[in-house]
Formats: C-alpha cells, sequence, structure tokens
C-alpha cells in the first residue's frame, strides 16, 4: 500500500475544482489517442492559469526563421532597467501543452514574472507542436531559437556563454531535446531548467501507487507521444532529442536543474535523468516534492510548495 499523500493545500483545491466541474454536469476527458480534442482542451484551461503579479518588463515579437522549414515566434522579455553598460545572460523558454498544444502567449505573465525577479531577459519560443511538427522538429525550433539568439547576442547585450534553457511539462521535454541538439552543435549552455519535464516515450502504463493522484495521466501521455512519434512510440529506434530520455551519452550536456512532483507520472524519468547526468560528470540540482502532482503551479501560485518551487527557479535563474 501506497504511504505517499496528496498535499493538504493541493487537496483542498481539486476539491474545489470538482465541485465546480460538478455544477456544470458531466465532464467527459478526451478519448485515447485524440489529439485534436486534447489540444482543444488544454487550449482552453492554459490562459486561465495563474502566475505571479509582475511589472517592469518590455516585450517585442520577433520571426526567427526554422532550419527545417517555415518560421515562428519568438517572444522577447526584458526587464525595463535592465543594464547595458555589460553583456549578461538569457534564458529561452518552452511552454507547456504535452507537445500537442498550448501557445507562448498563454505563458506571457508566468514569464514576466521570471524576468522582473531574476533580471534575466526571456526568448519565449512559440514552437510549433505535433503532430504537425513531429519528431526532433519542436526541439529543432528550440536549438534554432538559441542560434537566433546567439547572432544578435551584441545588439540585445546578450553573453553567448550564459544562455539557458528552460520548460515546463512537455516544454521541459522541448528543453532537454534541443539542450541534447544545442550540445551536437557545438554550442556550450548555461544551464538546463527542467521543470516536470515530459522525457520518455515510454510512460505510458499506469503505477497503482500513483494512479490516484495523477493530474495528467498515462492516456493522454500515449496520446501526446504518439502525434509526436508516431508507430515508432515506445519503440526501438526513437531520437534523444525528441524523447530526451532516450540518451545514452550525457557527455558534455549543459548542468541542470529538474523538479518534478512525487506524484506526478514524470517522477521516474525526472530522477533517473538527473541520475545519467549525476553518472556522467554533470552537475544537476534535483527537487523532488513530496505530495505534489503535476503542474501544481499552474493550479494555485499561493499555496505553499508554490510559492517555493517559484524561489527556487528563481535563485537559479538569478544566478546565470
Amino acid at each position: 500500500m501506497s504511504k505517499m499523500m496528496l498535499d493538504p493545500q493541493i487537496t483542498a483545491i481539486y476539491t474545489a475544482m470538482a465541485e465546480t466541474l460538478q455544477s456544470f454536469g458531466d465532464f467527459t476527458p478526451p478519448a485515447r489517442g485524440d489529439v485534436q480534442a486534447l489540444r482543444t482542451m488544454i487550449d482552453a484551461s492554459m490562459p486561465a492559469c495563474p502566475a505571479p503579479p509582475s511589472t517592469g518588463v518590455s516585450l517585442t515579437q520577433h520571426m526567427v526563421a526554422s532550419s527545417n522549414e517555415g518560421q515562428f515566434e519568438v517572444r522577447w522579455f526584458t526587464p525595463e532597467n535592465l543594464a547595458t553598460d555589460t553583456a549578461g545572460p538569457a534564458v529561452v523558454y518552452l511552454h507547456g501543452g504535452g507537445m500537442v498544444a498550448g501557445k507562448a502567449e498563454y505563458y506571457d505573465d508566468l514569464v514576466k514574472y521570471y524576468v522582473q525577479q531574476s533580471g534575466v531577459p526571456f526568448a519565449s519560443v512559440d514552437y510549433r507542436l505535433a503532430p504537425e511538427n513531429p519528431g526532433t522538429g519542436m526541439a529543432t525550433d528550440a536549438a534554432d531559437a538559441i542560434d537566433w539568439l546567439i547572432a544578435r547576442a551584441a545588439e540585445l547585450w546578450i553573453d553567448p556563454q550564459r544562455i539557458a534553457v528552460m520548460g515546463d511539462s512537455g516544454g521541459g521535454g522541448v528543453a532537454a531535446g534541443a539542450a541534447i541538439l544545442a550540445r551536437d552543435r557545438g554550442v556550450a549552455l548555461a544551464k538546463q531548467i527542467l521543470v516536470y519535464p515530459m522525457l520518455d516515450d515510454r510512460t505510458i502504463t499506469p503505477d497503482p501507487s500513483i494512479a490516484p493522484y495523477a493530474a495528467w495521466d498515462w492516456d493522454s501521455n500515449w496520446t501526446c507521444w504518439t502525434a509526436v512519434l508516431g508507430d515508432d512510440i515506445a519503440g526501438d529506434d526513437v531520437s534523444p532529442i525528441a524523447a530526451p530520455a532516450r540518451l545514452r551519452d550525457f557527455s558534455g550536456l549543459a548542468p541542470a536543474y529538474i523538479e518534478v512532483g512525487e506524484l506526478d507520472i514524470f517522477r521516474n524519468e525526472s530522477i533517473s535523468y538527473a541520475q545519467r547526468l549525476h553518472a556522467a560528470g554533470i552537475s544537476c540540482e534535483l527537487h523532488v516534492l513530496p505530495g505534489v502532482t503535476h503542474g501544481h503551479d499552474r493550479v494555485s501560485v499561493d499555496i505553499d510548495v508554490s510559492r517555493r518551487s517559484f524561489a527556487d527557479r528563481c535563485r537559479v535563474l538569478a544566478a546565470l
């Protein structure tokens, strides 16, 4: 019998949410494999996700040409008091959404908070999603955004040696893939900051100890990974740039910060990724949050664990 228990403050939030849903009648989650219905559900909920308040951050928008045809948007956030007497760090951010949903603009308020709190500019990437941009395509967009930032380092007052990638959930997986691709392109990143990242296409079998608490479940994970990989899901020929848990050679990767809840279906793959970074001699700060489910900070920014998570992330950002 599992002795893990849901954080009491998260329990209270989920109880209130369940009561609200009941008032609207029956809720039927998208069927396994219905990626468009899952995208619709995620896109409907994301704009309502809370973010801590922030001020004093400006935004400019840029279109970036992809090395894999087409183009995508980068939203460049800078603190209004950014010092321009010397080059400083920057972060390339990849939004969540299971690699099939979400938009960079849905994360504007959260990114502004990180920028204000850390003083570090952010390039928030509206990378193209699966299934329209499958396989390694999303990480390629992210790596192209890194290259775009490096090419404009002088005009943006960025030190090319102090660029980090950061992402949450599906965006955390894209960030990890971009870190691998950057290494392979000869780009040395300063950090990879992976917040409850989606790393392993083989996480499709329910874990009974987590199942009662799974805010993101295995059917949704299967739907998303199938959109990314098609029939190759859980097979023998999956690129680690698409599914970073498939990586064998961790040498030369950027040092990492990894955060995941112990009641998140991504827990084991996150711990394993940290262990393999350590085995390769790569520094990794790992946080496994007791009683915490997937996406806790996107449900409430006011609960204690979310406050601690934001403080830890901003500490790591400020140290870049």
